[in-house]
C-alpha cells in the first residue's frame, strides 16, 4: 500500500455502529470522549450522499478551542515562511479563525474563487478516487479535529490541515490549476506504479514543496503549511532542485519530518515543471522515469 494511506486511522462499519480504529499512541487513543466524537464525525461522511451539502458537524468547545489556538500560531508563520500564492489565496479565502467553519461554509467562499468545493471524508479515501476528484474542483476533506491536549500537533490529517492547510491554496488560481491537473494526470494512466508515481510527486511539491522568493525560503506545500512544528524546519532540509524524476521516487518516513525536501526557484517554475508533468504524464512516461531512476550512474 501506498505509504500515505498509514496517514489515516481505518475507519469500519457494523451496522450503524461506526468505528475510527485509533493507533495505541494518538493522543486521543485513552481518551473516550475523544474517540466517541472521532465515530460520530465519521459516521457524517458516511452517511453523506454525492450530491447534497456537505453534512453539519457540531463542534465542542474544546475543538473550538484548537481551532483558535492553531490558525492563531499557524497565522503568525505564515507571515514569514508562506510563499506569496498562499497569503494571496488566504486573504481571498478569508477563512474564520475564531470558530470552526463548516465544509459548506467555506464551499459558498470557496466556489466563486475557483470552482473548487470540499465534499466529506470519513478517512482515508482510495488514491485514484481522490486525486481524480480534484480535475472536476472537488477535494475530500475529513472533519475531524486534532486532540486538545496537543493543538499544534496531529498524526494525521485532520480540518487544520484539509482546509487552513489546503483551502487557502485551492483560493488561488494557480494553485487550482496545479491541483486539477493531478487529478487529470490521475485518471490518464492505468497502472498502479503509474499512480503511485503521481502521488509522490504530488506529495514533494503540493503537500511538501517548497520555493525560493526574494532569496529565502518559503512553503508553499499544505502539509508544511498546517504543520506548526515542520514548517520552522524547512531550512534544516536536504533541499534539492526541482526535479520530477527524483520526487516520484524518493521514499520518506511519514511519522518524522521530511529530511528531504525539493525546492523551486519560483512560482513558474513550479508551474514549469510540476504543472507540465501533471499535464503530460502518462504510463510510458512514468516506465521511463523509473528506468531512468533505476539506471546506475
Amino acid at each position: 500500500m501506498f505509504e500515505e494511506a498509514q496517514l489515516y486511522a481505518p475507519v469500519t462499519r457494523s451496522g450503524d455502529d461506526v468505528t475510527v480504529h485509533l493507533a495505541a499512541d494518538h493522543p486521543g487513543a485513552v481518551d473516550p470522549e475523544y474517540r466517541a466524537r472521532r465515530n460520530e464525525i465519521a459516521a457524517l461522511a458516511m452517511d453523506w450522499q454525492p450530491g447534497t451539502p456537505p453534512p453539519t458537524a457540531t463542534y465542542t468547545d474544546a475543538e473550538q478551542e484548537v481551532w483558535r489556538i492553531a490558525c492563531a500560531e499557524l497565522h503568525k508563520l505564515h507571515r514569514r515562511l508562506a510563499c506569496a500564492a498562499y497569503l494571496e489565496g488566504r486573504e481571498r479565502l478569508q477563512l474564520p479563525e475564531d470558530h470552526i467553519p463548516q465544509l459548506v461554509d467555506v464551499n459558498t467562499m470557496l466556489r466563486p474563487l475557483t470552482g473548487f468545493q470540499y465534499v466529506p471524508a470519513a478517512g482515508l479515501v482510495p488514491l485514484r478516487e481522490f486525486y481524480g476528484f480534484l480535475a472536476d474542483g472537488i477535494f475530500h476533506s475529513t472533519q475531524y479535529l486534532r486532540h486538545h491536549s496537543v493543538p499544534l500537533y496531529t498524526p494525521e490529517p485532520d480540518l487544520i490541515h484539509e482546509v487552513v492547510g489546503h483551502g487557502n491554496c485551492l483560493a488561488h488560481d494557480r494553485f487550482a490549476g496545479l491541483y486539477r491537473l493531478a487529478g487529470q494526470a490521475a485518471r490518464r494512466v492505468e497502472t498502479a506504479e503509474a499512480l503511485e508515481f503521481i502521488s509522490k510527486v504530488f506529495w514533494f511539491s503540493l503537500e511538501f514543496g517548497v520555493v525560493r522568493e526574494h532569496g529565502e525560503v518559503r512553503t508553499y506545500g499544505a502539509g508544511l503549511l498546517s504543520s506548526y512544528g515542520e514548517i520552522q524546519q524547512i531550512e534544516q532540509a536536504d533541499l534539492r532542485a526541482l526535479d520530477v524524476g527524483r520526487m516520484g521516487v524518493q521514499t520518506y518516513d511519514i511519522t518524522h519530518y521530511q529530511p528531504v525536501l525539493f525546492c523551486a526557484e519560483g512560482f513558474d517554475e513550479i508551474e514549469d515543471v510540476v504543472g507540465a508533468f501533471f499535464a503530460d504524464v502518462d504510463d510510458d512516461m512514468v516506465e521511463r522515469l523509473l528506468h531512468d531512476a533505476s539506471a546506475p550512474t
